[in-house]
């Protein structure tokens, strides 16, 4: 199908794109497109104006500040796995960018665009609550930052409101022999994922001293397993620790039907995944 028509806006600054987004009447940003374009051919979005930030280099990037790596928003997935600094700060997002889609998708989409979209099934935002991540929101009132844990509020919403941009992402870079996996099932080279879990692991005298663990299209919005976290902090990883958190994990979820799989299939593989992760973190702990 070919969408209604609607006028087009490239902005060059980041100032230049908020003033549009305020004063225009029903304006869209684009960033990647990939999820914005084909809900216009099918007409479930009808934007009078849109707005594309592919023109604004201030929104591109990676940089380290302090202990913090700094991402701007329309960085494409191509370019977190390129990034030698993710690669040694934080190696969990560049390795998990390798599943996204497929090279195609990967040289367009954005890490903002996938995170502000708010769809469950997209992977930036569970890796984003593993990654203890926060986000730089700036629009008419200014700049203010918001944890990722908190972000997410269910299928499409997020903290973002209307006249806002998502401008960047800051990651506390990984410490020293901290572990990590994604470990994600999909049907296919380019799907979104059946489910996933993604997992961010310290030990320390043998016992788990820190860890993060979320979850990909299992609930309304991306999941963090607090309660799994809970379970394993100050325990030895053993195979019925690491049992009981999947359980724990599973108990939190409420994954919808598709045609991915049943509620059953996706529970049952959820545990699997988070059991996945758990282990092959811990084997990168060392």
């Amino acid at each position: 199908m070919i969408p209604p028509g609607f006028d087009y806006h490239a902005p060059r600054s980041v100032a230049e794109a908020i003033g549009l987004l305020g004063s225009l009447p029903d304006a869209k940003l684009l960033a990647g497109g990939h999820s914005l374009l084909p809900m216009m051919k099918l007409r479930f979005a009808q934007p009078a104006n849109l707005i594309d930030l592919n023109r604004i280099d201030a929104l591109r990037g990676i940089r380290e500040e302090g202990a913090t790596i700094v991402i701007g928003a329309m960085t494409v997935e191509n370019d977190l796995i390129a990034s030698p600094l993710l690669q040694a700060k934080v190696p969990l997002l560049p390795e998990a960018a390798k599943q996204i889609a497929d090279p195609q998708v990967r040289n367009r989409g954005t890490i903002g665009g996938d995170i502000a979209h708010g769809d469950p099934g997209n992977d930036h935002p569970a890796l984003m609550l593993a990654l203890d991540a926060s986000f730089t929101l700036e629009g008419p009132k200014g700049k203010r930052q918001v944890a990722a844990d908190g972000f997410f509020h269910g299928t499409y919403m997020t903290a973002l409101a209307e006249d806002e941009i998502l401008t960047e992402i800051r990651i506390p870079a990984c410490a020293p022999r901290t572990g990590h996996a994604y470990a994600k099932l999909k049907r296919k080279t380019g799907d979104w994922a059946t489910a996933a879990a993604a997992v961010v692991l310290r030990m320390d005298g043998g016992k788990v001293s820190h860890v993060r663990i979320a979850l990909t299209n299992l609930a309304p919005a991306a999941l963090r397993a607090a309660e799994a976290e809970t379970a394993l902090l100050g325990q030895p990883l053993s195979d019925a620790a690491i049992a009981a958190a999947a359980a724990k994990a599973v108990a939190a979820c409420d994954p919808a039907e598709d045609l991915r799989g049943d509620r059953e299939y996706k529970l049952a593989m959820a545990g699997q995944m988070v059991q996945r992760a758990l282990r092959q973190a811990a084997a990168r702990c060392q």
